[in-house]
C-alpha cells in the first residue's frame, strides 16, 4: 500500500491519511446528510442525459422561420413541460438538469455537426470521458444529430474564416481538430462565462419580469417595423420564458407531494411538503426567506444551464451579499441556525457536483480537464458604496469549503487594501486545508480598470467573479463571445524555422522571416519574432470580427435576457451584437508567457550578447530535442527566467506585454469591443504544448507551455514573491487594454505551518493586493502525495487539487496535466 510519508501535512492529505488507514471523517457527523449525499455518486463516470437535447431539437424542427429568440423561449418551454423532473433521497433541494447520479447534458446547437461522432467516442476518450446508453446513443445518432447538420455555429464559422485564418486554427477542412496555433474558443459554448443578476429574482420573482414584459408589450407601436419585427418577438419570449421556468418548478412541487405521500418518516415527509410548497412559490415570486431563495437562486441556475451551455458553467455571484438579507433576519428570529444554513447550501454544491459541464468535442476536450468547472461563489470584497462587504454569511461558506470535502463550488474571495485582518486569516487558513480553496481576486486592480472602460463606480465594486479568474457586472455587461487562445511559443519556433514548424513539416504557416542564422543582431531577431507576433494578433482579431458577425443568428439567451437590465430595457436579446449602453468586454489569449521570454531571454543572451553559443548550436540541440547536446541545454537553462524578479527576463516580458495591449487597443475598435490581453490558458497550455517542438529555454518538445502567467517549471528560484514581482514588472500599468492574469503557486505545508505560517500567507496575500495583480491561487500539498496517488489512483480518490482557475480530483486528470502540476516548483518558504 503507498501512503503519505511526509512529516507535515495540510488538513486535506491528513484527511485521507486518515481514511486510508481506516479513520472516519471528523466532520462527517456534522455534515452527515451531505456526506450521504456525495457518497452516493463520488467517483462516478458521468453518464449522458439526452433529454434536453431532444426536447430542443423537436420545438425547434417545429417553429423554422420564427425569430431566433422566440424559437428559442419555446424550446425551454416544451424541455420544461416534457423533461423528467426528480426528487433524491435526503436532498433538501429541488431541481436537476438531467438524470440521477453524476451526469452531463448535450447541446446539440453546439455540436450537431459533428454530435454522431462525439458520442460513439465519449465513454473511451482520454479527457473527462462519460457514458451513454446504446439506446440513447441511437437518439442522437437517428434524430437529434441529422437535424443540426448544416445549421450549427461552428460551421458557419468554419466556412467563413479566410484560408490564411483557417490554416492557423484549423488542422483540417472540416474544423473539427484545432491547429492550436491560434485557436478559436467561440465554438465550445454559447456564451462564454456569465453572472445573472440573481438578487432581482429573489426580490421581483419571474412573476414580476414577465409582468414587466406585458407593461412593455402593450405599449409597443403596432405601426413600428423595429416593434413588430425585433421588440415583439423578443418580449414574447420573455413572457415565455419565466412560463416555463415557474411551471417546470410547479412540476417539481408535484412530484415532492407524491413522495411526500409514500414517506413513513414523519420528518422527511415534513421536509418534501416544505419543499412542494417552496417550489410551489419560488422562483415565481419573492423568495420569503433564506431557505425559499436559496432554491430560487438554484432553479434559476440549473434552469439556466438548461438554456444553454455557458463556457465554464453559469456563475453564481456574490452569494454572501445577496443571501446575506435573508440569511441575517432568519438567524436574528431564531428560524434559522448557522449549522441549517449550511446544511442547505451544501445541499446545493451537492447538486452543483453532479452537473458535469461535458464539452463534447475533442478541442473542448482537451482545453478543460477533468471535468473543469467554475460555478465560482463569490465572496468579501466591497459594497457598491466603497466600503467593506464582508459579513458572517462570508465566513459560513469559508468554514464549509474547510468540513465538507468537495471541489464544488468553486470559490472566489475578493481581496481588497482594507480588507479586515479576520477575514484575510479565514481565507488564508482555508487556502492552508489544501484543496485549492480559494482562489484570490483583487479589486484594487479589477475595479479601476473597469470604471477606465465606461462603468460608474458603484457598478466596478459591485463585480462578481465568472469563470476561471474573469470577473462581470451583472447589468452592464453584454459581451458573450469567447476569445482566441494564442500560442506564442509557435511564434518563436517558426522564426527558428522560417514560418514553419516539425510537427506540421514543410507547410508555411507563418512569415518567412529568413534562416535565423544570418541574423547578425539581436534586433533583427527581435523583428523576426514580431513579425510572427503581429502575425498571430492580425489572426486572431480577423476571427473575432467574423465571430461577431456570426454568432448572433445562432445563439438566443430568453432567460438571461429578461434578469438583464438593459436587455429589457432595449428589448434585445443578450447574443446580439451591441446593445446600447452596454460594455463589451472580450479578450485574447497569451499561451506561454514563462517559455516565450525564456527563450528570448536565453538567446539574447547567449547568442548576441555574450556570444556563448551559436545560433547554429541552439537549433541543432533543438532539432535533437537537447539529446547529446546536455551542455547546451545546460547553458539555456542558466539565462536569465522570467518568475525571479529579473530585470533583464522581465523587461522582455514588458515589451511582449506592451506590444499586444497596444495592438488590442488600436483595432478593438474595429471589433465594437475591448479585446483585452488575458493570460488565463486553464488547462490548454498541455494541448498546446504538444504542437511546439523544444524551444531555447531548454524546455523538451511537444511538453506542456509555462501556465497562465506563472514561470516556467523549476525556473522560479528566488522564492514566491519574486514571482509576484515579475507578474508587476511585466505589466503596462499604463494601458488599460488588458484582462485577468492567472497566477499559480505551490507551497508546501510545512511552509505554512501553525500560526506563524497563517501570518505569513495573510502577509503575502498583502502582498500581492498591494502590486495589483489581479489573480493569484494555491496548492498547498506535498509533492509526494501526488507522486502516491498517481500510483495508487484508488486510495487517493478524493485527493483535490488545484489546476487552473478550479479544483479537480486529481485522479481524474490525464498522465500529462498530473505530471505538469508534479513539475511545478514546490517553494518551502514564503520569504
Amino acid at each position: 500500500m503507498t501512503r503519505i510519508t511526509c512529516a507535515c501535512m495540510s488538513p486535506q492529505e491528513q484527511r485521507l491519511h486518515d481514511k486510508i488507514a481506516g479513520k472516519e471523517d471528523k466532520f462527517r457527523k456534522t455534515h452527515s446528510r451531505v456526506f450521504k449525499l456525495l457518497e452516493r455518486f463520488d467517483g462516478q463516470k458521468p453518464r449522458i442525459d439526452i433529454e434536453r437535447a431532444l426536447y430542443f431539437t423537436q420545438s425547434m424542427k417545429q417553429t423554422e422561420g420564427q425569430p431566433l429568440v422566440l424559437r428559442w423561449a419555446k424550446a425551454l418551454k416544451h424541455i420544461a413541460e416534457n423533461m423528467t423532473v426528480y426528487v433524491q433521497e435526503d436532498q433538501l433541494i429541488l431541481g436537476r438538469a438531467g438524470c440521477d447520479g453524476r451526469y452531463g447534458i448535450l447541446y446539440p446547437e453546439l455540436d450537431g455537426d459533428f454530435l454522431d461522432i462525439a458520442v460513439r467516442d465519449l465513454p473511451t476518450r482520454k479527457q473527462s470521458p462519460a457514458t451513454i446508453t446504446p439506446e440513447d446513443a441511437k437518439i442522437v445518432i437517428e434524430e437529434i444529430a441529422p437535424f443540426w447538420k448544416g445549421k450549427t455555429y461552428h460551421e458557419a464559422l468554419n466556412a467563413a474564416l479566410p484560408p490564411e485564418v483557417h490554416k492557423l486554427t484549423y488542422d483540417d477542412p472540416q474544423g473539427l481538430t484545432s491547429r492550436f496555433i491560434v485557436n478559436e474558443t467561440s465554438s465550445f459554448r454559447s456564451s462564454i462565462q456569465w453572472v445573472h443578476d440573481y438578487e432581482k429574482i429573489l426580490k421581483r420573482g419571474f412573476n414580476g419580469i414577465r409582468q414587466e414584459a406585458l407593461d412593455k408589450l402593450a405599449t409597443l407601436d403596432p405601426l413600428s417595423p423595429v416593434d413588430s419585427c425585433e421588440k415583439k418577438p423578443f418580449l414574447e419570449a420573455v413572457v415565455i420564458v419565466c412560463e416555463a421556468i415557474v411551471l417546470w418548478a410547479k412540476r417539481h412541487a408535484v412530484v415532492a407531494r407524491e413522495a411526500a405521500a409514500k414517506e413513513a418518516d414523519p420528518a422527511r415527509k415534513q421536509e418534501l411538503l416544505l419543499m412542494a410548497d417552496m417550489a410551489e412559490h419560488v422562483p415565481g415570486n419573492p423568495a420569503r426567506n433564506f431557505y425559499e431563495a436559496v432554491q430560487s437562486q438554484w432553479f434559476t441556475q440549473m434552469f439556466s444551464r438548461i438554456e444553454q451551455k455557458t463556457g465554464t458553467t453559469i456563475s453564481n455571484g456574490r452569494m454572501d451579499q445577496y443571501f446575506y438579507p435573508f440569511y441575517i433576519k432568519d438567524i436574528e428570529a431564531g428560524v434559522l441556525t448557522e449549522d441549517k444554513a449550511m446544511e442547505l447550501l451544501e445541499c446545493m454544491w451537492v447538486g452543483m457536483a453532479e452537473f458535469i459541464d461535458m464539452y463534447i468535442s475533442p478541442t473542448g476536450g482537451a482545453f478543460n480537464e477533468g471535468y473543469a468547472h467554475w460555478e465560482a461563489v463569490t465572496v468579501g470584497g466591497q459594497t457598491p458604496d466603497g466600503r467593506d462587504a464582508t459579513n458572517e454569511l462570508t465566513h459560513l461558506i469559508l468554514k464549509s469549503k474547510r468540513e465538507f470535502p468537495l471541489h464544488y463550488p468553486d470559490l472566489a474571495a475578493r481581496i481588497h487594501s482594507r480588507s479586515p485582518e479576520a477575514y484575510l486569516w479565514d481565507v488564508a487558513e482555508t487556502i492552508k486545508d489544501g484543496s485549492g480553496f480559494p482562489k484570490l481576486i483583487n479589486d484594487e486592480e479589477i475595479v479601476p480598470l473597469y470604471v477606465s472602460k465606461g462603468a460608474t463606480f458603484e457598478e466596478a465594486l459591485d463585480y462578481a467573479v465568472s469563470g476561471c479568474t474573469e470577473a462581470r457586472m451583472p447589468n452592464r455587461d453584454t459581451y458573450t463571445s469567447g476569445g482566441a487562445y494564442i500560442n506564442f511559443a509557435a511564434a518563436v519556433e517558426m522564426v527558428l524555422r522560417n514560418g514553419r514548424m516539425k510537427k506540421f513539416g514543410d507547410e508555411q504557416l507563418g512569415m518567412e522571416t529568413g534562416d535565423p542564422r544570418n541574423f547578425a543582431t539581436w534586433d533583427e531577431f527581435w523583428n523576426a519574432y514580431v513579425q510572427q507576433h503581429l502575425l498571430f494578433l492580425r489572426t486572431a482579431f480577423v476571427q473575432q470580427y467574423l465571430i461577431n458577425n456570426i454568432r448572433a443568428r445562432h445563439f438566443a439567451q430568453p432567460m438571461g435576457s429578461a434578469m438583464h437590465d438593459l436587455c429589457m430595457k432595449h428589448c434585445m436579446d443578450l447574443h446580439q451584437t451591441h446593445i446600447p449602453e452596454g460594455i463589451n468586454l472580450g479578450y485574447f489569449e497569451f499561451m506561454g508567457l514563462g517559455t516565450v521570454v525564456d527563450s528570448l531571454s536565453a538567446i539574447k543572451k547567449l547568442v548576441f550578447e555574450d556570444k556563448k553559443l551559436t545560433m547554429d548550436e541552439i537549433l541543432s540541440a533543438i532539432d535533437n530535442d537537447f539529446e547529446g547536446c546536455e551542455d547546451v541545454h545546460a547553458m539555456l537553462r542558466s539565462a536569465p527566467c522570467y518568475g525571479n524578479n529579473d530585470e533583464y527576463a522581465d523587461a522582455i516580458g514588458r515589451e511582449l506585454d506592451r506590444i499586444s495591449v497596444e495592438y488590442g487597443g488600436k483595432y478593438s475598435k474595429e471589433l465594437g469591443i475591448h479585446n483585452d490581453l488575458r493570460y488565463v490558458p486553464f488547462t490548454s497550455h498541455v494541448p498546446f504544448g504538444k504542437v511546439v517542438s523544444a524551444t531555447p529555454n531548454g524546455r523538451k518538445g511537444f511538453t506542456p507551455l509555462s501556465d497562465g502567467s506563472s514561470a516556467s517549471h523549476g525556473a522560479d528560484v528566488n522564492g514566491p514573491t519574486a514571482i509576484l514581482l515579475s507578474n508587476y514588472n511585466t505589466k503596462n500599468m499604463s494601458k488599460r487594454d488588458r484582462a485577468a492574469r492567472m497566477l499559480n503557486i505551490k507551497f508546501t505545508p510545512k511552509s505554512l505551518e501553525g500560526e506563524q505560517g497563517t501570518e505569513k500567507l495573510v502577509s503575502f496575500i498583502r502582498t500581492f493586493c498591494d502590486l495589483k495583480l489581479w489573480h493569484v491561487q494555491f496548492n498547498v500539498i506535498n509533492r509526494d502525495t501526488l507522486i502516491a496517488a498517481k500510483k495508487d489512483p484508488q486510495k487517493y480518490r478524493n485527493l483535490i487539487v488545484r489546476i487552473a482557475g478550479y479544483s479537480a480530483y486529481f485522479v481524474d486528470l490525464s498522465p500529462d496535466l498530473q505530471n505538469d502540476l508534479i513539475a511545478r516548483t514546490e517553494h518551502e518558504a514564503i520569504a
